[in-house]
């Protein structure tokens, strides 16, 4: 379901002060060492870490720091231990929320990731009562004004693109996650540049919510991801066309 493009301009209208603050090294910091932990050290085959790497880079995260957090991923140095853990919730106007967590003290990460939705208008839930609404996808997006839907799908199509949509002034192409790689590599060979690429959560149906109730949803998002712990927030709603003209 089409979306996560209009979440993504909207995370990047806060985007510089988040780097002011640091918050986002912290969180590709850690996303590397995650990536590296799991599924080892070598980003030709670990699709997690060369996009992590990719993500550390956009933000400008110096060289030896990347290496310096694939080497605490793999066991090369020593490190904190981190779990990573997903909450599940409810924002205002109950729509579904996904927070991917990374911590080292789950009892502090759930009494403060609790705090967070209860101050913003939400309510944490048990394990599983959101996650069946969202989908592991592949998720390229790509300028409308640049690129026509025939064309990335000519590509794409033998790579294993399952859907294109329209989101906005975006192109949202999905694959399996196991296609990821097959579709990104296919999509640079011929030449066509995604604004955005990454394995993430898509929710299967988007709740429509009043400009008022999606504004309140922003809140919580983002008081959520300026929480140190979270790596990342996912949300099954539909943000109307008023609240990407926010400041």
């Amino acid at each position: 379901m089409a979306g996560h493009s209009k979440w993504k301009n909207i995370q990047a209208r806060k985007s510089v002060q988040d780097k002011k603050k640091g918050k986002i090294f912290t969180k590709v910091t850690k996303e590397i060492m995650l990536a590296a932990r799991a599924g080892g050290g070598d980003p030709d085959i670990n699709v997690r870490l060369r996009s992590a790497i990719a993500a550390a880079k956009t933000v400008n995260l110096p060289k030896d720091k990347i290496e310096t957090a694939l080497k605490k991923g793999t066991g090369e140095l020593g490190a904190e231990t981190l779990d990573e853990i997903t909450y599940e919730g409810y924002g205002p106007g109950g729509v579904a929320v996904l927070v991917e967590a990374a911590t080292d003290n789950r009892n502090r990460t759930v009494a403060d990731i609790r705090h967070i939705f209860s101050k913003n208008g939400g309510n944490l839930g048990e394990t599983g009562c959101v996650a069946w609404m969202f989908e592991k996808k592949g998720v390229f997006s790509f300028d409308r004004k640049a690129h026509t839907d025939e064309q990335l799908l000519e590509v794409g199509l033998d790579a294993g693109v399952e859907d294109i949509q329209k989101d906005g002034d975006f192109w949202e192409v999905h694959s399996s996650p196991e296609n990821f790689q097959n579709v990104q590599q296919a999509f640079v060979q011929a030449g066509l540049a995604a604004k955005n690429e990454e394995v993430s959560m898509v929710p299967q149906n988007l709740a429509p919510v009043d400009v008022a109730t999606a504004r309140k949803i922003v809140r919580l998002v983002e008081a959520l991801e300026d929480y140190d712990d979270v790596q990342n927030v996912f949300v099954n709603c539909d943000f109307p066309d008023e609240v990407m003209q926010d400041e």
